[in-house]
Order: structure tokens, then sequence, then C-alpha cells
């Protein structure tokens, strides 16, 4: 005669290696996460580690001419590797007087177009 305790965990024990298995699958799913958010957060810190140290320039004068400041922007920003979406940004904040007048009148969605901030410095 077989021992009712022994046939009721016999049919139990499917269910917790199945048990087991899904969790075994969601611990490997959540290791699979957070190495990709671990590569991201590196990436991010790279970048800002770079733009920290790389892009330093000096802020524009009064006396400086917009036309050769922003040649110089340019060069600076490329031999830096700035990416080229933070540019308009970065430019708004260095530019002063009659320039900065100029990126600050031109509306927030434009202000991000690098091309739309140098022209309105410019011209």
């Amino acid at each position: 005669m077989e021992d009712p305790d022994m046939a009721a965990y016999a049919g139990a024990q499917p269910v917790l290696m199945t048990a087991l298995e899904v969790l075994g699958q969601n611990l490997q799913a959540l290791t699979q996460i957070v190495g990709s958010q671990q590569q991201m957060f590196d990436q991010q810190q790279e970048w800002l580690r770079r733009g920290q140290v790389s892009f330093k320039m000096p802020k524009m004068t009064k006396d400086d001419d917009p036309e050769a400041y922003i040649e110089a922007f340019e060069h600076h920003a490329l031999m830096t590797g700035l990416p080229q979406e933070h540019w308009a940004s970065q430019l708004g904040a260095l530019v002063v007087g009659v320039a900065q007048a100029a990126y600050r009148a031109i509306p927030r969605e434009e202000a991000q177009d690098y091309e739309r901030v140098k022209q309105a410095i410019l011209y």
C-alpha cells in the first residue's frame, strides 16, 4: 500500500519544479534588465565625464566678433566630440550682449536647432 503523504509529495513535486523554473527565469530576466540599465548608466556617466572635462570654452566677451567666436566654438565642439544635438544649448550659455539677446528671443522649440541659433546670433 502506498503512503498517502508520499503520494501527495510526488504529486506536488512537478508544481515545485515549475515554480522553481519560473523563479529562475524571472531571475535571469531581471539580471538582463539590470545589466542593460548598468550599460546605459555607464554610457551616460562617460558622456558627462567627457562633456565636463573636454568642453571648456571661455564665454564670449562684448569685444568678440560673433562670427569668429562661432567659428571657434564649432571647431572646439568638433575637436572635443560634443554631440551636435547639444551645440545650440552650449552656444546659448556662452554668448553675451546682443548675441545673448538674440538667443533668448528665439522660441524655445527653435532654440534646440543649432543652425537656427547660429542664424539668429549672426543676423
